[in-house]
């Protein structure tokens, strides 16, 4: 309410911006992330191990510099940073410099090896990683009218939505013309993954060196769900998105849009996850008698695993990897991950 006149309908996006990041935003509250929904950094440290080894890949991919940075892309409390600053082999970690990007406050008790920022460093070298980042980054949707003409979907911070009159704007328009195509269907939807497209390419262009690598639930021009994903989370539970700031406000993203240049990559999760050692095979029956507490581990390991890697869940997100002046060749084509990939092999 503004002088005790209802706030006028806005785009999703700015909406969106304001309920999530604004000074009473979801994503400035204490409890952070972890306080509604469950990421792969926190189904299990394996994900935090898979992301180590990658960036020990890439230090080896450009020869062990003399300062390698891991940037973490929507930090969160920094749980993915330190878990992986833990787990990295000694001679690594002394060169590592770590940097957790976020609008937050950095949480209580940081490591002091971490460095806590707003933006990504620039001109660095090193792995660039964002974990469910790009679908928090606030956009536009979109919906056919009764004649069939795409127009801006507005909404209330109550969560009413109404369709604009006016056309859209130019920028929009040929997005969706290259990347969502909406039929003239009344009531069908399209989220304008524009604002991702240039958030991705920014924060890939910090890097002098190194390899980009954007995670999150996704989908490609030739599966664009017919009405959109546009969702809401709140206490764990999925729910209306309404933009007042109570819930987390998400949508999933068009990664192939997202993509920079020729040398990308997209692989599913459970691919990506395979090639950096992670693995939902059951230990040998063997270990049981030789070593019951080391049996007991690697079947919790496993089962873990199997979360990360599941069909249907976890295991079906997208990895966006774009490689900055890096060779083909090298410890990362070897591992699979910037080879082409027959679409039967992802599966």
């Amino acid at each position: 309410m503004e002088n005790g006149q209802e706030a006028a309908p806005r785009g999703w996006r700015a909406a969106t911006e304001e309920a999530l990041y604004g000074p009473a935003g979801f994503y400035r509250r204490p409890e952070g992330p972890a306080g509604h929904f469950r990421t792969s950094v926190h189904a299990s440290p394996l994900f935090a191990g898979a992301v180590a080894e990658l960036l020990c890949r890439v230090d080896a991919a450009l020869g062990e510099p003399a300062e390698l940075a891991f940037v973490d892309m929507a930090a969160g409390r920094g749980e993915l940073i330190s878990r992986v600053l833990e787990v990295l082999p000694e001679k690594v970690a002394l060169r590592a410099r770590a940097y957790a990007v976020e609008k937050a406050e950095p949480p209580a008790g940081l490591d002091h090896r971490i460095e806590w920022r707003a933006e990504p460093p620039p001109g660095v070298t090193g792995l660039l990683f964002a974990n469910e980042w790009l679908d928090n980054v606030p956009l536009e949707v979109v919906e056919a009218d009764v004649d069939g003409t795409a127009r801006l979907v507005l909404v209330r911070a109550d969560g009413t939505e109404t369709l604009d009159t006016a056309s859209l704007d130019e920028a929009s328009a040929d997005w969706l013309r290259r990347w969502w195509p909406l039929p003239p269907e009344p009531g069908l939807r399209a989220e304008v993954g524009l604002p991702r497209d240039e958030a991705w390419a920014a924060a890939v262009r910090t890097l002098e060196r190194g390899l980009a690598v954007a995670v999150d639930y996704a989908h490609t021009r030739a599966s664009r769900p017919p009405f959109g994903t546009l969702t809401g989370f709140r206490e764990g539970r999925e729910t209306t998105p309404v933009p007042d700031g109570s819930c987390d406000i998400t949508a999933h993203v068009a990664l192939d849009a997202c993509a920079t240049g020729p040398r990308a990559r997209l692989r599913t999760q459970r691919a990506a996850l395979g090639a950096l050692g992670v693995s939902a095979g059951r230990p040998p029956l063997a270990l049981a008698s030789q070593d019951p507490a080391a049996y007991v581990r690697a079947l919790a390991g496993a089962g873990e695993a199997a979360e990360l890697t599941a069909r249907g869940g976890l295991g079906d997100f997208g990895w966006l990897v774009e490689p900055v002046g890096l060779s083909a060749d090298g410890p990362l084509a070897s591992a699979g991950l910037l080879v082409d990939v027959p679409d039967h092999e992802e599966q």
